[in-house]
């Protein structure tokens, strides 16, 4: 799972780094994520993020513990993953889809945001330990997660082809990677549903999938450009992120992370039996129903992957047998 939500990091970080430096040199006037021209996503330490105001029946679910302290903790992983959690143009400023939706929930909650930034795995160890109160950081559902963990959902969890640009290539099934060479993160959830795709050809008649892995985020890209594979297939976030900031590639399907039957959720995460799941809940009902969950959405580019309800513990991804 950290190695499909980090895979694009580098690359992404570059084309918002080139973004930057190009134009008026003013990050707030470059071009959205969704390639529209205009006023585009701010990428300087001052966000002037999309804000709400407290609803006090939904603060009032939280415990009285975290109430009288007045923050909420809330642990992501550390910067590098545009447009999820990755550090503004000071290189100390956390911002992203992630930090948007989090601030929202805890000025929903009346309580003040307290991001700290850890490693993927040390999410979990402040969850357990009580350190953190939540972790909104693109985490997927999982049955096994949900031994320890509490969810609120928030947004789909997709996956996308990535093509080169003008390819006039669609994907909706194996059928239309057949023969095709594609390029994948080794040990992560697209693989499985690639190597699955390929052998479901092969047993129809037709040509399976050769599927490409390379050592470095750069080596996709480049080999996408000169025509060594036919796409890449990683996470639908840092794909349509990096689609619309270097301009030379196109998304030619997405696909649930979960595979075929089961629509992946991402979701706040916060300790089996804290009592914040329902707050979470609520709180995320809450800015979907007032208007200002879409705009985060669409200012990083992902409405697509917007949800009209937070489900709490819905069915995740299945266990894993060794």
């Amino acid at each position: 799972m950290r190695t499909r939500r980090t895979l694009l990091a580098a690359v992404a970080l570059t084309a918002l780094g080139a973004l930057t430096a190009c134009g008026t040199g003013d990050p707030a006037t470059e071009i959205k994520p969704d390639g529209k021209p205009g006023r585009g996503v701010n990428l300087g330490p001052d966000q002037n993020r999309i804000r709400t105001g407290k609803a006090d029946a939904v603060a009032a679910k939280v415990p009285e513990a975290v109430r009288a302290r007045g923050t909420l903790v809330i642990g992501v992983s550390a910067g590098g993953q545009p447009p999820l959690n990755f550090y503004a143009t000071d290189d100390k400023t956390l911002i992203g889809v992630e930090t948007d939706l989090a601030t929202l929930v805890a000025d929903t909650l009346g309580l003040k945001p307290d991001f700290q930034a850890v490693s993927w795995e040390n999410l979990f160890v402040g969850l357990d330990s009580g350190k953190f109160d939540a972790v909104f950081s693109n985490v997927t559902v999982t049955e096994e997660r949900k031994d320890k963990y509490d969810f609120a959902t928030y947004r789909r969890d997709d996956l996308a082809f990535e093509a080169k640009k003008g390819s006039g290539w669609t994907v909706k099934g194996p059928a239309d990677v057949a023969g095709k060479k594609i390029a994948v993160g080794s040990g992560t959830n697209q693989e499985k549903i690639l190597v699955d795709w390929s052998a479901e050809n092969e047993k129809a008649g037709r040509p399976g999938v050769e599927i490409v892995y390379f050592q470095n985020p750069t080596d996709y890209y480049l080999a996408l450009q000169s025509g060594r594979i036919d796409a890449y297939l990683g996470p639908n976030p840092s794909v349509a992120h990096h689609v619309a900031a270097a301009g030379q590639t196109e998304v030619a399907g997405t696909f649930s992370g979960a595979g075929a039957g089961l629509q992946g959720k991402i979701a706040a995460t916060t300790k089996k039996g804290s009592g914040l799941v329902e707050a979470y809940a609520a709180a995320l009902d809450h800015v979907i129903a007032n208007g200002s969950y879409a705009k985060v959405l669409e200012r990083w580019g992902l409405s697509s992957e917007a949800v009209t309800k937070s489900e709490i513990n819905p069915p995740g991804l299945p266990r894993t047998t060794n």
